[in-house]
């Protein structure tokens, strides 16, 4: 996956003692203007369970001190924690592993030839991602070219009360 250095470095920061806390980093961004950017970090729990608010929460103050101790940025900057969120990126060989079946959409740094994918994460292993999209011959894609992968969960709104 392509990372910033700076995100790299937090993300280096992070799991060095987010273990500790029982606590997966699933990814860091910086986004927004150079003059007050927001520093993302989305975790999740290491059992596999879903995180919950208070688990943010209570996460919230280490995350804090591990980032504030890089001392990232010269002026002031947002801190955003928060569970990874329907649409969970994936970073790692292991989360695409975890994922496969599921519905992703994938950009690739590649210079030549189809640069994003929509479909199911068919098969992954250590070195690459298939993707098989509707119609189309199945994809398979290195992890150093993978630029950005996310989870699109299907949501039925049909389903559910009786047979309306």
């Amino acid at each position: 996956m392509v990372k910033s250095k700076l995100e790299q470095q937090v993300i280096d920061a992070l799991e060095q003692v987010s273990e500790a806390h029982g606590v997966d980093i699933v990814d860091v961004e910086v986004v927004g203007a150079t003059k007050a950017p927001c520093v993302r970090v989305r975790i999740d729990r290491l059992d596999g369970e879903a995180i919950t608010l208070d688990e943010v929460t209570a996460n919230n103050a280490w995350v804090s001190d591990v980032v504030e101790g890089l001392d990232p940025f010269a002026g002031s900057y947002t801190l955003e924690v928060s569970s990874p969120g329907l649409a969970r990126p994936l970073r790692r060989p292991s989360d695409f592993i975890r994922f496969v079946g599921e519905p992703v959409e994938l950009t690739t740094t590649a210079s030549e030839g189809q640069r994003r994918f929509k479909g199911t994460l068919a098969a992954a292993d250590e070195q690459a991602v298939t993707i098989e999209a509707e119609g189309a011959e199945p994809a398979i894609i290195s992890y150093e070219d993978v630029k950005k992968c996310t989870l699109k969960p299907v949501i039925d709104f049909k389903g559910g009360k009786g047979d309306k």
